[in-house]
């Protein structure tokens, strides 16, 4: 068999069990054996690559499949001690359909759709003993041809929008395909359809409008499902003692649940534990590159979102969502929509984020790019400004940070504290590569503008206050009498910078900066 009870995620789910980590989300059974056969039977839920879907689609597999035994695989999870579970385990004939799976040497969307229909209608017509009429062979005339119902279960159902041979007509003929098969259709017991992107829904003719669809901006039901929540990281963290909780917060933490609870990105964790170090794991399998290129093609006006997200300032935006059609992204909202649903920004209450660390060491890097145009060539200037500051030389901080202020870019004009803030951080972007660098910060008596915490030995503490229409001594003497050192003070060597920016020209200059070495 191709699809109809094979053995397929019987064995995935086997190997999963068998990883050193596996937190248990069984209880999503649960919820799916309430909706078995009823009109409310049809679900997608799209989330951000290695977040769980295949796993939980391969569970569901096989906890349903009549193809085998599997109650050994289940006994010691929490599915087992509900009341449904024994009357749904292997009782369902499954069709479980990997949509990324594509016939060698595809080249077009006929071969491969007509891959999964031969093996659709192989796998009925073998099992059923059905007797095809070439009148009428479509799928939904064999399905009913079985006097049987079908649990539906389809991972990465939007895999084929990747595809360079995709046409605009080949989308449509695929969304077609998938409400011909599913749609009123009372064979269907269940449909699970999982992916990145959610249903084109506001295409011709809303093929697939049947389905609740469930992403990372509207779901309040799954969300606990995929990613890892904070008890579940924090029990991680006891179970292997190889990394401490705090520093897997720091790097892959910063997604929320639809009650506001922390959702950590699974794969990164895993990896992280497993190897016992933090590092990028799972910003290397997206397509971050494609969202830079969607970047590029609205610079004007998702820049300076990006610009103030790295320098930890929110942006308060009411996004309407982003559906599988929409690949070819052209305005503000569908970009940052997108960003959202692949999981490259958090969302929640109103406000965009980047997530964690490991987000925003990718983000850092697209600010780079030679499209960013003034902006990449204040970051590639940032490596000078840490030089200057670490050799005392406040003249020419002061230099670099008045160039960048000076350049054409009307969010940098120093409208608000903000402003000053992403020159700020733009200037001194170079210096994350070796230092940890928090904005508002709590540090002895109050909270310092800016602190910069080295990684490694060699490079000394910098704390950084900024002021507005005063003076560079009122700075340096607010980090003393505030002690802001208390957070750094175990370092050998501290910095203490102090920048002011004035708007009286005639009688000093923009910017002034003084540093000074704390004794």
């Amino acid at each position: 068999m191709y699809y109809l009870d094979t053995d397929i995620p019987v064995e995935l789910f086997q190997r999963v069990l068998k990883k050193k980590i596996y937190v248990d989300k069984s209880m999503l059974i649960d919820k799916f054996n309430d909706v078995i056969g009823s009109e409310d039977c049809y679900y997608c839920i799209t989330r951000p690559r290695r977040f769980g879907k295949t796993i939980n689609a391969a569970m569901l597999s096989a906890y349903y499949t009549k193809g085998y035994d599997t109650h050994e695989l289940f006994e010691n999870l929490k599915i087992a001690k509900t009341a449904s579970f024994e009357e749904h385990i292997n009782k369902h004939h499954v069709i479980y359909i990997d949509f990324s799976s594509v016939p060698q040497n595809c080249n077009s969307y006929e071969q491969y759709i007509t891959s999964i229909y031969e093996k659709v209608k192989s796998d009925l017509i073998d099992y059923y003993n059905i007797k095809v009429r070439k009148t009428d062979d479509s799928l939904s005339t064999l399905f009913y041809a079985t006097k049987d119902n079908f649990i539906f279960i389809m991972d990465e159902w939007d895999s084929i929008f990747y595809k360079k041979f995709m046409t605009d007509e080949n989308k449509k003929e695929y969304l077609e395909f998938l409400r011909g098969l599913l749609k009123s259709k009372t064979y269907v017991e269940l449909a699970y359809m999982t992916g990145v992107l959610p249903i084109a829904k506001y295409s011709s003719g809303s093929e697939l409008n049947m389905f609740d669809e469930l992403n990372f901006m509207n779901d309040d039901e799954y969300d606990l499902y995929f990613g890892f929540h904070e008890d579940e990281v924090k029990e991680l963290c006891n179970q292997m003692s190889s990394i401490g909780y705090e520093e897997l917060k720091y790097w892959y933490d910063g997604y929320y649940t639809s009650e506001g609870k922390s959702l950590f990105n699974p794969r990164s964790v895993s990896l992280a534990l497993q190897k016992g170090k933090c590092k990028n794991y799972w910003t290397e399998t997206g397509p971050m590159n494609e969202i830079a290129e969607y970047i590029e093609h609205n610079v004007d006006e998702v820049r300076e979102d990006i610009v103030k997200m790295v320098a930890g300032i929110p942006i308060e935006v009411e996004l309407e969502g982003y559906a599988a059609s929409q690949l070819q992204l052209d305005s503000r909202d569908e970009i940052l929509s997108a960003m959202v649903v692949f999981g490259f920004l958090s969302y929640h209450d109103g406000f965009l984020r980047i997530p964690n660390h490991e987000l925003m060491e990718k983000f850092q890097r697209v600010l780079k790019r030679e499209s960013m145009g003034g902006v990449a060539d204040i970051v590639n200037n940032s490596k000078n400004v840490l030089d200057a500051t670490i050799a005392l030389d406040g003249q020419k901080v002061a230099q670099y940070i008045e160039e960048a202020h000076d350049r054409e870019i009307p969010f940098l004009q120093y409208n608000n504290e903000n402003s000053l803030s992403c020159v700020i951080t733009l200037c001194y972007l170079y210096a994350r590569n070796y230092y940890e660098v928090t904005r508002e910060d709590k540090s002895g008596k109050g909270f310092v503008d800016y602190l910069f915490t080295p990684k490694k030995k060699g490079y000394p503490a910098i704390i950084l206050e900024l002021k507005y229409n005063k003076s560079v001594e009122e700075a340096i003497d607010q980090i003393k009498k505030k002690n802001y050192v208390e957070r750094v003070k175990d370092f050998d060597e501290i910095l203490l910078v102090g920048i002011n920016y004035s708007t009286d020209a005639d009688e000093h200059k923009h910017h002034d900066c003084i540093i000074e070495k704390y004794k």
